[in-house]
């Protein structure tokens, strides 16, 4: 009996409460807080092992107040860099379990950006190419002001000198 009571109060809850939808429905998990930021080597050797990594593995993320504390700086390897063919625990993510994720793994998942990848075309060039267009469009717009286009056109010719020539009498 307690159970139904439950599910009706959480039912209830979860209409009119945002956060305990969010909370509860997309597995926020509002513990997780990382550690200060290691000053001391065992806290450092307490980190890395927190966190499943060795002590040479362990690197951490610089002191800035980003407030990400003693999580491990990881590799940056997208999801398209990662081997298909090895036996994940988890394929579709391409990952194992209790791996440690990077701090942004937001961006690197198979349908995101691509971090690692070589573009054919280098940054700087792609820049000066797109920057070239839109000054060479400006240049010819500029240029070519004075030159404008229209279609000829001369005052409309009569036969006579302003009589009508023709009426929509009849002739007698």
């Amino acid at each position: 009996m307690s159970l139904v009571k439950t599910a009706k109060l959480s039912q209830l809850c979860l209409r009119k409460h945002a956060i305990l939808y969010t909370a509860i429905r997309n597995h926020w998990n509002k513990d997780f807080k990382p550690a200060p930021f290691p000053k001391t080597q065992e806290e450092r050797e307490a980190a890395a092992a927190k966190y499943g990594l060795s002590l040479s593995e362990y690197e951490v993320y610089p002191d800035d107040g980003s407030g990400l504390g003693d999580y491990p700086k990881l590799p940056v390897i997208s999801g398209d860099q990662r081997d298909p063919y090895y036996p994940w625990d988890s394929p579709e993510l391409k990952r194992n379990f209790g791996e440690p994720i990077h701090a942004d793994v937001d961006l690197m998942g198979e349908d995101r950006y691509d971090v690692t990848v070589r573009h054919r075309v280098p940054g700087w060039m792609q820049w000066t190419q797109f920057l070239g267009v839109m000054f060479g469009t400006f240049a010819l717009y500029y240029y070519l002001q004075r030159c404008k286009m229209f279609i000829g056109q001369l005052p409309k010719q009569y036969p006579s000198d302003g009589s009508p020539s023709y009426t929509f009498e009849q002739k007698e």
